[in-house]
């Protein structure tokens, strides 16, 4: 890609996921080119409809919290670094108003392959995590997932609440022997 076209493309993703945090499905894909600095057919070339645009906002923050999750592995601890991944976890999910989540029900291969990158890189550090207590959890990682989502979307619910995520994956936490 050309640096022009790779700048355009990055400016874009950068707008889209303001207007679709700001506004969820009411996001304007003709604002987020006036916010872009693009015209609309630039967008298009890139990102044919919204939801190509939001997949890859999608599949950028999927690949930084497995490059995450990869760095903590290296953690000291292996309970510290769950609870840390779980975490930006819950972000990723909460953002753009739910829209992942709505999303994810239809995004195609391209969300099943994000998915899949999730639950692997989440498996690795639970699984660290379990030989670090010396034991298996009762939980697995899809287990875990659904909890994050429930703790994201609980969230969304009290935006005013800033605290709010990390109680409730300190409850989490607290769930799973010698991690908490």
């Amino acid at each position: 890609m050309r640096s022009d076209a790779r700048r355009n493309r990055d400016r874009l993703l950068a707008a889209a996921r303001e207007e679709f945090a700001a506004q969820g499905r009411g996001a304007s894909l003709n604002r987020i080119a006036q916010q872009a600095g693009v015209g609309p057919g630039t967008l298009y070339r890139h990102f044919p409809s919204a939801q190509a645009l939001l997949v890859a906002i999608i599949s950028e923050d999927v690949a930084a919290l497995c490059a995450r999750g990869e760095e903590l592995l290296a953690h000291p601890s292996a309970g510290e670094a769950l609870r840390a991944w779980l975490r930006a976890l819950a972000v990723h999910a909460s953002a753009m108003r739910g829209l992942v989540a709505v999303e994810a029900l239809g995004g195609g291969a391209a969300l099943a392959e994000c998915h899949d990158a999730i639950r692997a890189a989440g498996s690795r550090l639970l699984r660290r995590a379990e030989e670090e207590a010396g034991e298996r959890y009762q939980v697995d990682i899809d287990d875990l997932l659904v909890a994050v989502n429930a703790m994201a979307w609980a969230g969304e619910q009290a935006p005013q609440d800033h605290a709010r995520l990390d109680r409730l994956l300190a409850l989490l936490m607290r769930g799973l022997p010698s991690a908490g």
